[in-house]
């Protein structure tokens, strides 16, 4: 094998480079649906990358439900929605173990908390208890 056919080795900066143009791939395709967002969009690619959450508190009628599902679709990640509400249970979001009769097995039903991006709308109006369950998964990378 000569010197011009052994592969490139992977540097800091060549990875770098790869990112940034996956991102600006990915600030693009959001940019389609999202008129105008070009911060927000630049601040939730940079948590995402980082491995953060994102937090977006906003008026109603802006755009965070778009951006997140749109984040989602870039990414190729599965996507869901959860309404909080005050008689939301923390079963509700992680899932829940239910008995089969045709199997006569437990089943693990899962919750929306296990998607890859999650939106939790109104997080206020969820109980503590609730509101435990989300921060845990989210410090445990679930």
């Amino acid at each position: 094998m000569t010197q011009s056919e052994a592969p490139k080795a992977e540097t800091p900066a060549n990875i770098s480079g790869v990112v940034a143009q996956a991102a600006a791939k990915i600030k693009a395709n959001i940019e389609r649906v999202l008129v105008g967002k070009g911060d927000v969009i630049d601040l939730t690619l940079a948590a995402v990358l980082s491995g953060g959450h994102i937090l977006v508190e906003d008026v109603p009628g802006i755009g965070k439900t778009t951006l997140a599902r749109c984040l989602a679709e870039s990414l190729q990640c599965s996507f869901k929605r959860i309404q909080c509400t005050p008689d939301l249970m923390p079963s509700d979001i992680t899932g829940v173990h239910f008995y089969n009769q045709k199997t006569g097995e437990f089943e693990f039903r899962p919750g929306p908390i296990l998607a890859q991006v999650v939106l939790a709308d109104e997080i206020n109006r969820a109980t503590p208890r609730t509101q435990s369950a989300m921060l845990e998964a989210m410090a445990e990378g679930q």
